[in-house]
Parts: structure tokens; C-alpha cells; sequence
């Protein structure tokens, strides 16, 4: 077992991002890792089982094969403007394959934008590749367990606000997702709901097995909780799908705030929640905004893009929510990452 000892929150400012859970004033305990070294996971594009299409498309035997980078194009053309009768049975096995247990596994099944669940599948693991690539394997499996380590007091302080907005879910919301899961801190939340399913979404994979552990100690059982690697900006599932949307210390790190919102919106049926759990900028021109100002920089380099300084409930009142409940809280365990907002937006 790791132990920690608290020190003043003005000691040390360290946020660990994209996860359910960040590190404010507290001292990190000695860690000693052991890897085994394993090869990082790769996200795979969906190809053809019988033959290599870049192969297949050089006709001259001279002339170069694509590059390796083309690799997700020629595989999205490969499943999108093929004319035989191989691209249905491609998309049949590529979609039931990769998509949730809870979700439609329909080849022919299209969002209204025409897109349909391969091609969100695709889209999503391209911009995964684009705005979280791959981080050495070492560095994600330290990440997670400091994270899954180094927040109890956070997440005891900040239990009171949760607490508020996950009861308005008990009951009425059965396909939920996560986003940025991390190592599963909300998960107690669905004890005693029966029937609901989680789906949660992070884009770092060595988050798994602690959110599963989560999950078990919850008593969600293992077919109602799934994890899948994606970001906020490119979610792999359909419009309209799910009942609820959870984001608790989330977009204060996404590359594109707006964006992720849409993808939101996006996936909530009508009437659908957002709950939502952001730690904000401070008012301008007070010492802890210009605190903030001189760190932001450093913030981002150490904790993976996390910025202290965004107007994020502002973002989420101008994204198009049919009606938007939010309040702000303070912190004593989150030091400069102060003020909150908490709430739910509804679609």
C-alpha cells in the first residue's frame, strides 16, 4: 500500500488531467515501478481480412506503395466507395466487432449526418492518433497509478457536490457514459442503481484496469460497465444513444473545448443530462488569476494539456443546451485549480 502525508497546498501545484480526479497540495509518495516493458497498445485500422488494399491499388509494379500514414484513408475509402459486395460484409464484422454490447451493431444503421458506426469507429481511433498519440508505455502506467493513488482527499471534498448531481440520475438514466473515465472515481456513484450501464472513455488504455477494479467494488457487473480508448472530440458511438453524459475534471485539458460540447450533445437523446465538474479561471485581477497566468504554461507541460485559466462555463452555456443549472464551489484540497463549477445541462 502507498501512503502519502499532506503537505500546504501552496507547496506544490501538480494536476494530473483527462480523468475523473486531479492532485492539489499533496505530497507524491516514493514510488518504485517495475514493467515489464510490454509493447504499447496500437490502435489498428479496420482492413480488409483477405488482401492489403494499398497493394491491391498499385496496379505498376515500379511505382511506390503508399505510405504507412495513408493507412486510415485508404481503409475509410476501403469500406466507403468499394462497389463489391465484400464492403457489406466488412462493415458487418468491423461494427459488431468494435462497438459496445449496448449499442446498435447494425452495418447498414446511419447517424443523420449519414455517418454510419464503422465510420465513427474509424473517425474516432484517427483522432485519437492525432490529438493524444501514443505516450510511452512506462509514462501511462505510472500516470494511472498516481492518479488511482493520489487523490482521496480531493475526491472526499469534492463528494459532497457529486453526490448532488449523481442523484438526479438514479432512476431515470440507463445507457451512461464517462468521459474521461480515468481511473473510475464516479463509479461508486451507481451503487445500488440496477440496470444501468456505463460506458467510459479515456485515451489513456492503462486506465482500464484500475476503472474496472472501480467498477467491481461498485457492484456494477462486468456486462454493465465498458472501457474504450477515445477522447472527447471523436466519441465512437451513435447519435441519440445514451441517457446521460458524465465529465468531471475533463475539459479543462481537451484540445477543443467546443467541440467535445458538440460531441455531447451529439450523443445525448432529447431530454438527455450533462453533468458536469470543471475547475475554472479565477476572477481577473485578482493574485490568484495572475498565480494562475505565470503557471498555465507549466501546467500544460506537466499535466497533459491541462489549462487553469479556461472560461469553461461559458463554453458550456453557449453550447446550445436546452437549459443549463450551474453552480460554483471552492476547494481547500485543489489549491490553484479553484474556482469549481458543477451542474447539469440539458439537451
Amino acid at each position: 500500500m502507498i501512503h502519502s502525508t499532506p503537505i500546504p497546498a501552496s507547496d506544490i501545484v501538480v494536476k494530473i488531467s483527462l480523468s475523473s480526479s486531479i492532485i492539489m497540495g499533496a505530497t507524491f509518495p516514493k514510488l518504485t515501478f517495475h514493467s515489464s516493458n510490454p509493447r504499447p497498445l496500437q490502435a489498428q485500422a479496420i482492413s480488409s481480412p483477405s488482401s492489403n488494399p494499398s497493394r491491391a491499388r498499385n496496379q505498376n509494379p515500379e511505382e511506390p506503395l503508399p505510405s504507412k500514414s495513408l493507412a486510415v484513408n485508404r481503409n475509410t475509402r476501403l469500406l466507403c466507395d468499394c462497389s463489391c459486395g465484400r464492403r457489406h460484409f466488412i462493415r458487418t464484422i468491423a461494427t459488431t466487432a468494435s462497438l459496445p454490447p449496448s449499442l446498435p451493431s447494425s452495418a447498414a444503421a446511419a447517424d443523420d449526418d449519414g455517418e454510419s458506426s464503422t465510420d465513427r469507429m474509424l473517425t474516432s481511433t484517427a483522432t485519437l492518433n492525432e490529438i493524444h498519440p501514443q505516450r510511452p508505455n512506462w509514462y501511462e502506467e505510472l500516470y494511472a497509478l498516481v492518479l488511482n493513488n493520489c487523490t482521496k482527499a480531493y475526491e472526499a471534498e469534492i463528494a459532497e457536490y457529486k453526490s448532488q448531481l449523481f442523484n438526479k440520475l438514479r432512476g431515470s438514466a440507463k445507457e451512461v457514459v464517462e468521459l474521461g473515465i480515468g481511473t473510475g472515481p464516479n463509479l461508486k456513484y451507481y451503487a445500488g442503481d440496477p440496470g444501468v450501464r456505463v460506458l467510459g472513455f479515456d485515451p489513456n488504455k492503462k486506465m482500464e484496469k484500475y476503472a474496472r477494479a472501480a467498477a467491481e467494488v461498485a457492484g456494477l457487473p462486468q456486462t454493465n460497465f465498458k472501457f474504450m480508448q477515445a477522447v472527447g472530440e471523436a466519441l465512437p458511438i451513435s447519435d441519440a444513444s445514451v441517457d446521460a453524459v458524465i465529465g468531471t475534471l475533463v475539459l479543462c485539458s481537451v484540445k477543443d473545448v467546443n467541440r467535445t460540447l458538440r460531441e455531447v450533445r451529439r450523443v445525448l437523446k432529447p431530454g438527455g443530462m450533462y453533468l458536469f465538474v470543471e475547475h475554472v479561471g479565477a476572477k481577473e485581477g485578482t493574485f490568484r488569476r495572475y498565480l494562475q497566468n505565470f503557471l498555465n504554461p507549466l501546467q500544460q507541460m506537466v499535466a497533459d494539456g491541462c489549462h487553469l485559466t479556461r472560461d469553461t462555463g461559458k463554453c458550456i452555456a453557449e453550447a446550445g443546451f436546452v437549459h443549463v443549472d450551474s453552480s460554483m464551489a471552492f476547494l481547500s484540497k485543489a489549491s490553484l485549480v479553484n474556482p469549481h463549477i458543477y451542474g447539469v445541462a440539458c439537451k
